[in-house]
């Protein structure tokens, strides 16, 4: 990407919050969020965000700070969230390296859920405003009309091309964990593979801190049990590595959920992957999470206590 191409507020800002201009682009990506890689004049290279603030931004960042601080494996900011318009952005260091950990089984859910258990243990120390509302994919709390959260990209879409189970199975998550009376903590809910780097067996970096959450312990270590194998496209762990996940989490934050939490976990487990059937279905892709979703959702459910 050319430099002349950079949003034209970008090399000002950098100059501003940085004190030094860009003289390269290493990398840009644009999904939910705006990500440029940028090498600066005195040599740093920096990577800058930018995303439409909702009011969540400040403590996702903020979050991210006081983890990076204390060593946890993530990039460190090196800016607070600032308002550029209708953007929130910030800078932070490059994290560059690590590989992705792929695989589904068991094995790779423990090693997984270490990490989150690492995680959610130090975000327990983070003094934040609540990052709402919730990421789009994990916002089963929403006050909307329906089973779904108001997300305009999918809602423009033909509902009836969603299988009738999926939209069953929707409801059925929602309605337990609305039900759940548990305390919400702040955690990660978008803990997939393609969102952590390891180096020499070790975990190296935890990205995406912008989809921070602020829901019931269960339902975000659920949602990670479910999700954490994901890359391209999302699917569902199989049901063995998701109970590997949620024991090896309890085990290492070293205490046993409750019967209610183990069933909230079960649920969320399965929030994240209707979505991304919702997603497929709407769209036309190839239906991966849908067919998880067909085969292992009445048993995830009766786990969840929400088969009838």
């Amino acid at each position: 990407m050319p430099l002349d191409d950079l949003p034209d507020w970008l090399p000002a800002w950098c100059v501003d919050r940085l004190g030094d201009e860009p003289v390269g682009v290493l990398f840009e990506s644009r999904q939910m969020s705006a990500v440029f890689g940028l090498r600066l004049a005195g040599g740093r290279d920096v990577v800058v965000k930018a995303r439409e603030d909702d009011g969540r931004a400040a403590s996702c960042v903020a979050a991210q700070a006081h983890l990076a601080e204390r060593g946890f494996p993530c990039a460190r900011p090196l800016t607070p969230a600032v308002g550029v318009g209708t953007l929130a952005v910030h800078a932070e260091e490059s994290r560059p390296g690590g590989e992705p950990l792929l695989g589904d089984s068991p094995e790779v859910a423990v090693r997984y859920a270490a990490v989150f258990a690492r995680l959610m243990a130090e975000l327990a120390g983070v003094t934040v405003a609540p990052p709402l509302p919730n990421p789009r994919w994990a916002r089963w709390d929403h006050d909307d009309s329906g089973v779904w959260p108001a997300i305009g990209v999918l809602d423009e879409r033909d509902q009836g091309l969603v299988p009738a189970y999926v939209v069953d199975m929707a409801a059925r998550v929602r309605k337990r964990l609305l039900a759940a009376d548990l305390p919400c903590v702040l955690g990660h809910a978008d803990f997939e593979a393609q969102n952590l780097r390891w180096r020499d067996g070790e975990v190296w970096a935890v990205h995406d801190w912008d989809s921070l959450a602020w829901q019931p312990e269960a339902a975000l270590a659920g949602a990670a049990c479910g999700a954490f194998a994901n890359a391209s496209p999302p699917a569902l762990a199989p049901i063995e590595s998701s109970a590997a996940f949620l024991a090896a989490y309890q085990e290492v934050r070293g205490r046993r959920f409750t019967a209610e939490e183990q069933e909230v976990a079960w649920a969320a487990s399965l929030w994240t992957a209707v979505h991304n059937a919702r997603w497929e279905a709407v769209h036309g892709d190839t239906p991966v999470s849908c067919d998880a979703v067909r085969v292992q959702g009445a048993e995830r459910l009766r786990r969840a206590n929400a088969d009838a």
